[in-house]
């Protein structure tokens, strides 16, 4: 009789001077994250002290990210979680990336990915993500909202929302007032939002918009959609982390493996208090576990 094995599930400490090490011990003594799953620290990491970043714990968390990303790439991992990076410390140290998420999918060799957050009732994907907000509507296409609309339907389907429900944010006040604010709307978005139909829509799903982005959050916590569909970075950013901000995870589309992170930064100024909570990462590691059984029941995922 076969044995079902345990998802692998690597997690990187992010710079150990903020407060990913605490999170991390925390979350896996809770008693709130799989027993089905393994998990494994990834990374050596300096003595430090909390609250103190210094180039060498930027340096250790670059290569922590190395070292997950070449045992997923090996199949010795089935999933990576990811603590929280200092940017601008991995900048000093030689990080080229804007962030995490592109990192991974360099490593990878993916074009085709995007920057996802789920928490509690609300499930967000980013056409545009770590660009100027000046050059977020100028970066618009609707081959950009059609690809990263198809994405997120996948990752819905991963997480067995099989007739997803998707709203898709206008760009600008009362999504453009019918060009009077705007004409993204009539131009891009909404002949991406008929492709995405025609591509998507069958049974029960449903692609709607564009839809006024101040209510369409709104909509989507009373149960109306399950996932929207944002033009830039801080439209989805901030109703999710207004409605979720201790339980939000950061996941990246369209990897060969799943790759999510708690979606909060390295938090110095608390580190080593004693005051940091857990629960963000939690969420984090329970979606990785979920994501790797179902792609190792499936054979795919997003």
């Amino acid at each position: 009789m076969s044995t079902i094995r345990k998802p692998r599930i690597g997690i990187t400490l992010g710079d150990c001077a903020g407060i990913g090490p605490e999170i991390v011990d925390l979350a896996l003594r809770s008693n709130r994250v799989p027993k089905s799953a393994e998990y494994k620290i990834i990374g050596k990491y300096p003595d430090c002290q909390p609250g103190q970043p210094m180039r060498e714990t930027a340096r250790a968390a670059a290569a922590a990210l190395e070292e997950a990303v070449t045992l997923a790439r090996r199949g010795e991992l089935d999933a990576i979680v990811t603590g929280p990076v200092h940017k601008a410390r991995m900048y000093e140290v030689g990080f080229k990336f804007p962030g995490q998420t592109e990192f991974f999918a360099e490593r990878c060799g993916i074009e085709n990915f995007a920057m996802c957050l789920t928490g509690r009732k609300i499930t967000v994907a980013l056409v545009t993500a770590h660009v100027p907000l000046r050059e977020a509507a100028s970066a618009l296409k609707q081959s950009e909202i059609v690809r990263v609309g198809l994405l997120l339907a996948d990752f819905l389907a991963s997480r067995s929302v099989n007739s997803p429900r998707i709203a898709v944010a206008g760009l600008n006040p009362h999504a453009g007032e019918s060009g009077k604010l705007g004409r993204e709307e009539i131009e891009i978005i909404g002949p991406a939002v008929s492709e995405l139909q025609s591509k998507i829509e069958n049974g029960e799903s449903r692609i709607v918009g564009p839809v006024s982005p101040d209510t369409v959050f709104h909509r989507a916590i009373e149960g109306e959609f399950d996932a929207v569909l944002c033009m830039y970075h801080d439209q989805g950013l901030i109703p999710l982390k207004l409605h979720a901000f201790h339980e939000g995870v950061n996941v990246t589309l369209g990897l060969p493996f799943p790759r999510t992170s708690p979606d909060h930064g390295t938090a110095f100024e608390i580190a080593g208090k004693g005051i940091a909570r857990p629960e963000s990462m939690i969420a984090a590691i329970n979606l990785a576990v979920e994501l790797a059984q179902n792609c190792e029941s499936s054979c795919s995922c997003s």
